[in-house]
């Protein structure tokens, strides 16, 4: 069976939505680190919606920062793979066409950060789990015996963390004289901005003391509320959805019908039009997280 990709669309069913937009003119205006299901069935959707409105400055080039396995789902289906929407017996199957394909950190640090430094790129979003920001949890200070910062601090043309990878970045953006990116935390944690602020922060300081000046200064790391469950897709999930498509699709994804994403009005340059696509911007997210909890 041959797999989902751009040539395939038009032979779907008709009732499964897909993109109306050019995806040649799409542009990547949003790098994501961590690109897992959770991203491809919530941040990547508003994304999608920005680009069906006409906006096609928000294509989302993901990034893996440790194993290949969603480079090799989605590459080569040219970045497509379906959400798939259930509410009891009701199933609704929608073809997300945001993506510009996948990077594998390891494989080529310094391509990622090219990819992440580009003067398109607006938003670094990002889904690492709480392990991923290296930070003490008692003291909420960067690891400094974590021995992978500790490669970073090193040689940071070759980052291996997150937070080493938005510091080599903005670095990058800086020398080109650009203005930074907004990194958005979309982890499910507390204070999620404060966190990942801190962890760049303190590296960018201990590597150049006027980067971490002008990052302090000039960047934006705002504080974000996420909601949606998105269960772990199975091997039987793939199989059924190929005998409804036709084609096969190694990167489905699937998720409840709710959806909330709430971000602080805080931002370094430009953005998609959040508030038509549903992301509720506020001025305090703290409300939001008690609401949750």
């Amino acid at each position: 069976m041959s797999r989902l990709n751009d040539a395939a669309l038009s032979r779907l069913p008709a009732d499964v939505a897909r993109p109306g937009y050019d995806r040649a003119a799409v542009r990547t205006g949003v790098v994501h680190l961590g690109i897992g299901a959770f991203h491809r069935a919530h941040q990547a959707v508003v994304f999608d919606d920005a680009l069906a409105s006409g906006d096609l400055r928000w294509g989302v080039l993901g990034a893996s920062l440790r194993s290949p396995s969603v480079a090799e789902q989605l590459n080569p289906q040219d970045g497509l793979y379906t959400l798939v929407v259930r509410d009891g017996a009701e199933e609704r199957l929608r073809i997300i066409g945001a993506g510009k394909g996948v990077m594998v950190g390891p494989q080529d640090p310094a391509a990622l950060v090219a990819a992440m430094a580009d003067a398109d790129v607006h938003i670094v979003t990002l889904t690492v789990t709480e392990k991923g920001y290296r930070l003490d949890p008692a003291t909420g200070a960067l690891k400094l015996d974590d021995p992978e910062v500790a490669a970073d601090l090193t040689d940071i043309s070759r980052p291996i963390t997150a937070p080493g990878f938005i510091v080599a970045a903005l670095k990058a953006r800086k020398a080109a004289g650009l203005k930074p990116f907004t990194v958005i935390s979309c982890d499910n944690l507390p204070h999620n901005g404060k966190r990942i602020r801190a962890g760049v922060l303190e590296m960018a300081r201990r590597i150049d003391p006027e980067l971490a000046d002008w990052i302090a200064a000039e960047g934006a790391f705002p504080q974000t509320m996420i909601d949606r469950i998105v269960p772990a897709t199975t091997p039987d999930d793939i199989d059924r959805l190929e005998a409804r498509l036709g084609v096969r699709d190694e990167g489905m994804v699937k998720a409840e019908p709710f959806t909330q994403w709430v971000v602080q009005d805080w931002f370094a340059g430009e953005r998609p039009d959040f508030i038509a696509f549903g992301v509720q911007l506020t001025e305090a997210v703290e409300p939001w997280e008690d609401a949750k909890l």
